[in-house]
């Protein structure tokens, strides 16, 4: 598999997350960690019934500790997280502290062996967190609750563990990506077991939200990691995480087309700038001859 092919393939992720808050939304009132609970079980399932095809993919669970740490930690550590934010902080405010990932990852793919920032790629992330800045601003007025400082901590961490983890995949380059399989399965034992102690049960309540449930754990809560995981250990990375500034604006226009928001003169604006970032971040990809 060419860089190339694995940066198009890890470009596929940031599509299908960006449907991640419309069918969130469809999926009616689940509580967080059983919904997490739930879609990863589903996602871990597809996997483990590909393997029935692939009995060597079983192997693939035979990892060392640290990539069942960095899996694991990755997968429920960011999930954990990012629902903990969502759960005390203002949406907007969290959204934008978590987006500081893609930038991140583009900061931190320089530590990686035979890796190098090139201005193009500084630029592009720089664009595409200008862009992200602009969608979330002025959703709501200034200042934070004291009650609400905990959730924006916990946005600015899950950006931390999920640019780390990503990051991280490359230095695991070894790591078979069928092994996500396994770190699906852990996260959704560990979600059960957050949402028995903290969050009443509540069941989908028609065939709708059932449908939502099991499209998000077949894509953005599925195939979406493994699509990442080789643009992470086999693609551009630089691309990847500029790139993944489309996200929210992606995520926005399906919310938009679903309903759920309006258009805007700072969506708009946003589009040129995060659309221009990773045009510029991707200028190698694209150019490539």
């Amino acid at each position: 598999m060419t860089p190339r092919t694995a940066t198009l393939i890890g470009l596929t992720a940031i599509l299908m997350w960006s449907l991640l808050s419309v069918m969130t939304v469809a999926t009616g009132r689940i509580p967080a960690f059983q919904l997490a609970a739930m879609t990863f079980a589903i996602g871990a399932a597809v996997a483990f019934a590909s393997f029935i095809w692939r009995p060597a993919a079983f192997g693939a669970l035979k990892q060392p500790p640290l990539a069942w740490i960095v899996g694991v930690g990755g997968l429920f550590g960011y999930h954990a997280l990012y629902f903990l934010a969502l759960r005390f902080a203002p949406p907007a405010e969290a959204g934008l502290l978590n987006y500081l990932w893609p930038l991140l990852i583009v900061l931190f793919s320089s530590l990686l062996p035979g890796e190098r920032l090139a201005p193009h790629h500084i630029i592009g992330a720089l664009l595409g967190l200008a862009g992200t800045v602009m969608l979330f601003a002025g959703s709501r007025g200034h200042g934070f609750a004291p009650g609400q400082v905990p959730g924006l901590i916990a946005a600015f961490v899950a950006a931390f563990v999920w640019a780390a983890y990503s990051v991280m995949s490359r230095k695991l380059k070894a790591v078979p990506t069928d092994a996500v399989a396994g770190f699906c399965l852990a996260t959704a034992l560990l979600a059960a077991l957050v949402h028995g102690a903290v969050e009443a049960t509540v069941w989908p309540e028609t065939m709708t939200q059932w449908l939502a449930i099991i499209a998000l754990g077949i894509g953005p809560v599925g195939a979406a990691f493994f699509a990442w995981d080789i643009g992470m250990k086999r693609g551009d990375i630089r691309v990847l995480g500029a790139a993944s500034y489309a996200t929210p604006l992606l995520s926005t226009a399906f919310l938009m087309l679903a309903g759920f928001a309006k258009p805007s003169a700072a969506i708009a604006v946003a589009a040129v700038l995060i659309a221009g970032g990773g045009l510029i971040a991707a200028k190698d990809m694209i150019w490539k001859r």
